[in-house]
């Protein structure tokens, strides 16, 4: 099969970390390749965001992403993107020519636009099947941001009309489903496929990173307030009231490396809420480490702790959970569906400081309990999300819309085989 991906702020070639890049550079790179090793053609289109980029880059065989110019060559917020995604259709119709693709897969809204923009233009002559994974929706990110949401006003409108016009929707978790439910999308064409993980780079077997202290809690991930790297740091001071006083929180991301992430406003004030609480010889900022060091730090923490305000699925809990380290996760979106309460894991409410500290003290003072949560989860990740498991999910997307599969509310929800609805 013949497949486009269109991932307009999201390369597969991006640097993980900065403040526009993470979970879907990370989905997109592991699910084309996937694909690519199925045997399958994919050709991931992205904006050019640097002067120096070259048109194609070969990635391995049956892989290729194309650097489109729309807009100026260089970094963009993605939420300033909008008026440049006509130029990104242009430039994916252009290189398909008259040999267009089987289907055409967009990633988050604004890639939907392009891709259904591309697929259907009627000079053309040719309608190309499309189907859309959102990886985050403008209704929950509004309802937890409020008025800090810097989306355009236009995607109100234009994100739930992706939703409808779309062939097909993958969805990563079941809590997506009702949230699209919610936005008049039926359900009838929705399938599940959730992130997935690099077994064979994260795993419990290999070298570990060195702690400071008796005890390593971990958190990883982009620095901005809605993931809840301060309800971490509000969680220590109730450790230590509860006797476990020689503990280190290793903060692992940011825009840069520790040189000048001092300047980021987020790692401020995390800085300045550690110093407030008295917890600072507690927390280390790590800043951006290259990939290949990440299995050893999983390995070295007794617990990860993910603790945002709303998550659509959140891949670290996957590759914790991979690492066989036990996961303490808000109990919000798609981690609901990831973590296993009391079997991988354990789920607290959101925005909850001590119910975190509670958590992490019945981990801490039980190694047992540690290790069986642990196994369980490299077990979870190991059956369920490895990620040539979830290409095969994506596949049977892929066929149904190229079928023509129903869209009535009737047909019902395709789900990842095995997964919970």
């Amino acid at each position: 099969m013949k497949i486009a991906m269109i991932s307009e702020h999201a390369s597969p070639l991006a640097a993980l970390g900065g403040v526009d890049a993470g979970g879907q550079n990370v989905h997109v790179a592991a699910l084309s390749e996937a694909l690519a090793k199925r045997g399958h053609h994919v050709t991931v289109y992205t904006r050019r965001d640097a002067t120096e980029l070259p048109e194609r880059v070969r990635v391995g065989r049956g892989l290729e992403v194309v650097h489109v110019d729309a807009g100026p060559a260089r970094h963009v917020p993605k939420d300033d993107l909008l008026p440049y995604m006509g130029e990104l259709a242009d430039g994916v119709s252009r290189d398909w020519g008259q040999r267009p693709p089987d289907v055409v897969h967009g990633h988050f809204w604004m890639s939907g636009l392009a891709a259904l923009d591309a697929a259907r233009r009627p000079e053309t002559g040719y309608r190309v099947p499309m189907l859309q994974t959102f990886h985050a929706l403008g209704t929950v990110k509004r309802r937890h941001q409020g008025a800090e949401d810097t989306s355009p006003e236009e995607r109100r409108w234009l994100e739930p009309g992706v939703g409808r016009s779309a062939d097909r929707i993958i969805a990563t978790c079941s809590d997506e489903v009702f949230e699209l439910k919610a936005m008049g999308i039926a359900t009838g064409k929705i399938s599940i496929a959730p992130c997935g993980v690099d077994l064979n780079f994260f795993s419990p077997e290999g070298p570990v990173a060195a702690r400071k202290r008796r005890y390593r809690i971990l958190s990883v991930g982009r620095l901005v307030r809605r993931k809840g790297v301060d309800l971490v740091i509000r969680s220590l001071p109730y450790l230590k009231a509860a006797g476990f006083e020689d503990v280190e929180l290793l903060i692992v991301g940011g825009g840069g490396d520790s040189t000048v992430m001092h300047k980021d406003p987020e790692i401020r004030r995390l800085l300045d809420l550690a110093a407030e609480l008295g917890v600072s010889g507690h927390v280390t900022l790590q800043g951006q480490v290259p990939r290949a060091e990440m299995p050893g730090i999983f390995r070295s923490a007794d617990a990860v702790v993910c603790a945002p305000w709303y998550e659509p699925f959140g891949i670290v809990p996957l590759e914790a959970m991979a690492c066989g380290v036990p996961v303490v996760a808000a109990a919000v979106g798609g981690l609901r569906d990831t973590v296993v309460d009391h079997a991988t894991g354990l789920h607290v409410p959101p925005r909850d400081p001590e119910a975190i500290a509670s958590a992490l003290s019945l981990l801490l003072e039980n190694p047992t309990l540690r290790a069986k949560l642990g196994q369980a989860g490299e077990r979870r990740a190991r059956t369920r999300y490895s990620w040539d498991r979830v290409a095969a999910e994506t596949e049977k997307a892929y066929q149904l819309a190229v079928a023509g599969a129903p869209a009535s509310a009737s047909a019902g929800i395709v789900p990842m085989e095995g997964a919970a609805l």
